[in-house]
């Protein structure tokens, strides 16, 4: 079970005046650019989760396939986990704009591979090339919102990242279904979108250097030394996090193997049940917004429902009750996600924010990379993906308890952050 989340001093909630307009067509275009930004990791984490059994036949002679070809799904991850502190890194030496416009670019040229390429072994290594993309895509995106928005705005489009990105897994799960009925190699195509984006982002994404220096100005006073990273409290939340991503990762990778092993084969039935669980996530992150209360003491009732969802989806006998197991899942995790992520981020100043994005953004994508193989090593003890999906849901209610446990021991402290319900 990951560790508690730390106690963490009453944080400062920044209310400085936001260094962009703040309406307008060029706040619009710039939102709107920023959440497409950041969907481009959730596309690429979902869109061929229904062709998935497809493309295990189309490489059935090759050896070890059952494992290698989820890995097509998941290695991208993998190398957002790997890579994401490294990028966070480089988000706060060499700037944010940049970076993201480059990745955008060859999110594309990675991301479209699998149409030419005939080897599962090469498949596999341009979907790790994915996640290098989207280890700086998701890292300069978050860091982007922190750095143009304050106060109000910057809880806003947080939550807002968080609803789009969960939208945006439920539209591509019901397009990659669709494609994949056209083949399993053609929802591939729908990676080429990003070469839309790119030259949108080169014009109407400022440069946020200046607020850089101001807000180094303001936060090291003349005689009062630069504060140290808060490792301490934002290893206690990513520790949460990659279980979390665990959790929140489960439905998308193994909700077409379990409809297979009911009966269900058909790629738009997948694509389409999977879609309506999907579509719980936006529910779940609408709600955990408009509850406007701190992150950290949702988080057990948070677990607790993802648990009461794998339950279901555990027991169930038919595909009508799988998927209501899943729709009670997502549920949870679409405030989980949003939860995890505003506590991690309230715990950051500007000169940190790009480093602490990309150690939480390491921690959730490296859990979504292990939650097949956990999964897929429990089974044979178990003897079915389901029963190893009711051993996830086991170990998230006793991970719902430690973290109820914990805040019951913290009672007596000082309440953690007034962020977002005091901003209300």
């Amino acid at each position: 079970m990951p560790g508690s989340v730390p106690p963490s001093p009453t944080a400062v909630v920044d209310t400085a005046p936001s260094p962009v307009a703040t309406s307008g067509p060029a706040h619009l275009l710039r939102v709107s650019l920023l959440m497409a930004g950041s969907c481009l990791p959730i596309l690429g984490a979902v869109l061929i989760a229904p062709v998935l059994p497809r493309m295990q036949d189309y490489f059935e002679s090759t050896p070890g396939a059952k494992a290698l070809v989820p890995l097509a799904l998941t290695v991208p991850a993998l190398s957002l986990a790997l890579l994401a502190p490294f990028a966070g890194v480089i988000v706060d030496r060499l700037g944010r704009k940049r970076l993201l416009i480059v990745a955008t670019l060859l999110y594309a040229v990675f991301g479209t591979a699998p149409l030419y390429l005939d080897s599962l072994g090469a498949i596999i290594a341009s979907r790790a090339l994915v996640g290098v993309a989207e280890a700086a895509i998701m890292t300069c995106c978050t860091t982007l919102i922190g750095d143009y928005y304050s106060g109000h705005q910057r809880v806003k489009y947080l939550a807002l990242q968080t609803m789009c990105a969960s939208a945006s897994a439920t539209v591509f799960f019901v397009i990659g279904g669709a494609a994949g009925a056209a083949g399993w190699r053609v929802p591939f195509w729908i990676y080429a979108v990003s070469l839309v984006i790119a030259p949108l982002m080169v014009s109407a994404l400022p440069n946020p250097a200046a607020r850089t220096a101001t807000e180094v100005t303001n936060k090291a006073a003349p005689g009062q030394p630069h504060h140290p990273f808060p490792w301490r409290q934002l290893a206690g939340i990513c520790a949460v996090t990659f279980f979390g991503a665990m959790v929140f990762y489960t439905v998308p990778v193994e909700m077409a193997y379990l409809l297979d092993d009911l009966g269900v084969e058909s790629t738009g039935v997948i694509g389409l049940a999977t879609a309506v669980a999907s579509a719980a996530t936006v529910v779940g992150a609408i709600t955990f917004a408009r509850l406007k209360r701190s992150p950290d003491p949702m988080l057990p009732a948070v677990f607790a429902v993802c648990a009461a969802g794998f339950g279901v989806m555990f027991l169930a006998g038919n595909a009508t009750l799988l998927v209501l197991g899943a729709v009670i899942n997502c549920l949870g995790t679409g405030m989980l996600l949003p939860a995890l992520l505003t506590s991690a981020m309230s715990r950051l100043d500007f000169q940190d924010r790009g480093r602490g994005t990309g150690l939480w953004t390491a921690a959730f994508f490296g859990g979504e990379f292990v939650c097949p193989l956990v999964l897929l090593a429990v089974e044979p003890a178990v003897g079915s993906l389901a029963g190893a999906v009711g051993v996830l849901g086991l170990a998230a209610a006793l991970v719902a308890a430690g973290l109820w446990a914990t805040r019951r021991r913290m009672a007596a402290a000082t309440d953690p952050r007034p962020l977002p319900e005091q901003l209300a």
